[in-house]
């Protein structure tokens, strides 16, 4: 025989549940990061380059009641406060560009510059930078510049905190080549060198192998330059270029200078 006072008890236990599930696109209330770091994460920086602009995400658009503008372009762009991060609640759903989220590549959210753009994001606290390519909206709160994927915030060692004081420089790329970040111009055609020489940069030179092929690697994504390294006397010295503009060699040089290689000089060879 049915018990229906069981019956009962059950049909209002499942309807408690169901109604203190999460409504709306995303299965969780609160934002969490994965319980075991998967090898699928990635630890390369974002590759600038020039793309367009999605026009449907230059229009302006209200959030919690405060109208946000975005900008016609990212060029010139630098800015300083707090980022955060977002990781498996929003895992897999669209972002305003259209795109789906992947917490595991560097990817980020911003209230007002143009989608898509890339960004270096320097960790203030610690002096680490990540490049990642801005596709979402957000962060929506007040003092945050930047919202970060999971994989950014791994890399700029800010994941335990939440939250980290940074200083986020646009990186531009127009359709000639044309590299700007912040409010820095990195290329510019000018006067070629003469006799036909060409143009190094040395950044650095280091006994450990691993550590200035590692430095090379970063430098190449962030500055779009070709690089060498050459051993000499048991040192590996690290050499950006070539370059046959002298005003081109100068304006990167001042740029490294400025980015924590004040030792950096230029080495001429034919």
């Amino acid at each position: 025989m049915i018990n229906f006072s069981r019956c009962l008890c059950f049909i209002a236990l499942v309807l408690i549940i169901a109604g203190c599930a999460p409504k709306g696109r995303y299965n969780q209330h609160h934002d969490s990061a994965p319980k075991v770091v998967p090898e699928k994460v990635t630890s390369h920086d974002a590759v600038a380059k020039y793309e367009t602009y999605a026009t449907a995400n230059l229009r302006p658009y209200t959030i919690r009641g405060i109208h946000y503008k975005p900008l016609n372009t990212g060029k010139g762009f630098s800015d300083k406060g707090h980022a955060s991060w977002y990781g498996q609640k929003f895992h897999g759903h669209q972002t305003a560009n259209g795109e789906i989220y992947d917490m595991y590549q560097m990817s980020g959210a911003h209230k007002t510059l143009p989608l898509p753009s890339f960004v270096r994001v320097t960790n203030l606290e610690n002096g680490k930078q990540v490049v990642v390519r801005v596709n979402d909206r957000g962060p929506f709160h007040s003092g945050r510049v930047i919202d970060l994927s999971y994989a950014a915030a791994l890399k700029l060692d800010m994941f335990k905190t939440g939250v980290a004081e940074v200083k986020i420089d646009v990186i531009h790329v127009d359709q000639e080549g044309q590299i700007t970040v912040g409010r820095s111009p990195i290329i510019k055609k000018e006067t070629s060198i003469s006799n036909n020489q060409r143009v190094f940069i040395q950044v650095a030179a280091l006994q450990n192998k691993t550590q200035i092929d590692k430095m090379a690697r970063g430098l190449k994504t962030l500055y779009q330059r070709p690089y060498k390294t050459k051993f000499e006397k048991g040192i590996y010295k690290l050499h950006l270029g070539p370059m046959t503009d002298e005003h081109e060699a100068d304006e990167l040089l001042s740029v490294l200078k400025s980015n924590d290689y004040p030792g950096a000089y230029k080495i001429y060879s034919d």
